[in-house]
């Protein structure tokens, strides 16, 4: 077993662990394995071991190691996890399965056009700046009803769920447990919220989707 398979098992072994001690069904939580600066090669390695759902954070960065990938794992599904430019949801909404990152009225306006255009179902998430943080993208939660509005009744998106990173400092669950009801609140039945260091804790407050990186793939290398 490689490197890369066996942090994977050990990822989706916490995960049913931690989802159990909830009482939830495991099955529930979907791993989004984080690929970003990690050689195609590493994600291939992931898909051999079984696992078909992944994350990036650049639409270049996913062009250069997806399409050769999905051509080989129809099953395989790619989530958009960061920043997204106007001038990229054309390459965006080509590749990927889910935008995760929808934050603003215009950036939902042109990927609702592009996926109008381009004939394809992407599914989205509405990005909420759940701590308030003026560094970070997303929504403001007072601001989240509206844009879920605008995206669902003006541009007909198909809006799986909500999406949030909260304050690096602190306990990350009463943010986890914020964006939970939100989404309750709105009747999306997907979130997405923890990471390779806290995936434990956003699921024992409900989240669907976990988006998980360095503790499958090792630490980024960066430049």
């Amino acid at each position: 077993m490689s490197e890369i398979a066996a942090q994977l098992a050990a990822v989706t072994s916490r995960i049913a662990v931690a989802a159990s001690a909830a009482g939830r069904d495991p099955g529930a939580v979907t791993l989004v394995a984080v690929s970003k600066t990690h050689p195609m090669e590493a994600v291939a390695e992931a898909l051999a071991a079984g696992q078909r759902v992944f994350g990036e954070n650049r639409v270049q960065e996913a062009k250069a190691k997806f399409p050769e990938l999905k051509s080989r794992y129809p099953d395989l599904r790619l989530h958009l996890i960061g920043p997204l430019q106007t001038n990229k949801v054309r390459d965006a909404v080509a590749l990927v399965d889910v935008i995760e990152t929808i934050d603003r009225p215009k950036l939902a306006r042109v990927v609702a056009d592009e996926i109008q255009r381009a004939g394809r179902k992407v599914d989205v998430m509405v990005q909420v700046n759940i701590g308030r943080e003026p560094q970070k993208a997303g929504a403001l939660p007072e601001h989240t009803e509206a844009l879920l509005s605008l995206c669902r009744k003006d541009y007909a998106l198909s809006v799986a769920g909500l999406m949030c990173i909260p304050p690096a400092e602190g306990d990350p669950m009463p943010y986890f447990r914020a964006l939970a009801d939100l989404a309750l609140r709105h009747g999306l039945d997907q979130i997405s919220m923890g990471m390779s260091g806290d995936y434990e804790a956003a699921i024992a407050c409900g989240a669907t989707h976990v988006r998980v990186g360095s503790a499958i793939f090792g630490s980024r290398p960066y430049p």
